[in-house]
């Protein structure tokens, strides 16, 4: 399992100046540099405007709930150890309707009650693609009866894998978190504790 512990970054970030003019340069909005990842991503612009793209795709997505698309990138954040991702998400997914009861039942949603037919379907999905990179029949075809379409079917797998791609990116470059932040909200249980 990730350290608990933010370790030094391996690729420093950008200043937040640089960030938000390579930003502007590329194409990604100025806004982004502000963020953490992204001031490690623009140091290759053109990757950073292609991760950013697909990345905005999915939170504008139509066809998938965002309260859904939220719980499975938190699961993505608990089940990658990604202090980060799971920490940004955190006011993102409540934002979208998540409570952080629900936030924090989700480190053990299988023993939890209090996710409904669709919550478990889009969770139980999202933990076959992280552990072993696909879904199953038996969970796809909970997720066809719980989903309202094949969009959503399709956002719900992208948004799984690109998050999943995104804390790989953050855990294996070591990326910190924003100044003031702390991990793990809000009771600092950390994955493997």
């Amino acid at each position: 399992m990730i350290d608990a512990e933010m370790p030094e970054p391996r690729i420093d970030p950008l200043p937040v100046e640089a960030a938000a003019q390579a930003a502007g340069e590329c194409g990604v909005p100025t806004f982004m540099a502000k963020l953490s990842i992204f001031q490690v991503l623009l140091r290759h612009p053109r990757l950073a405007k292609a991760v950013n793209d697909l990345l905005m795709v999915m939170l504008a997505g139509k066809g998938l709930d965002a309260r859904l698309r939220e719980l499975a990138i938190m699961r993505v954040g608990w089940l990658t150890g990604s202090a980060y991702e799971w920490t940004q998400h955190w006011k993102i997914a409540q934002d979208f309707g998540v409570s952080s009861g629900d936030l924090l039942a989700l480190r053990d949603w299988k023993s939890a009650g209090v996710f409904s037919d669709a919550d478990r379907a889009v969770l139980q999905a999202t933990d076959e693609i992280v552990t072993d990179g696909a879904i199953t029949g038996a969970t796809w075809k909970l997720c066809q009866e719980r989903l309202p379409d094949e969009i959503a079917l399709i956002e719900l797998v992208t948004a799984i894998g690109a998050w999943r791609m995104v804390a790989s990116i953050l855990t294996s470059l070591n990326v910190p978190l924003e100044p003031g932040v702390e991990p793990w909200p809000p009771d600092g249980t950390v994955p493997g504790s």
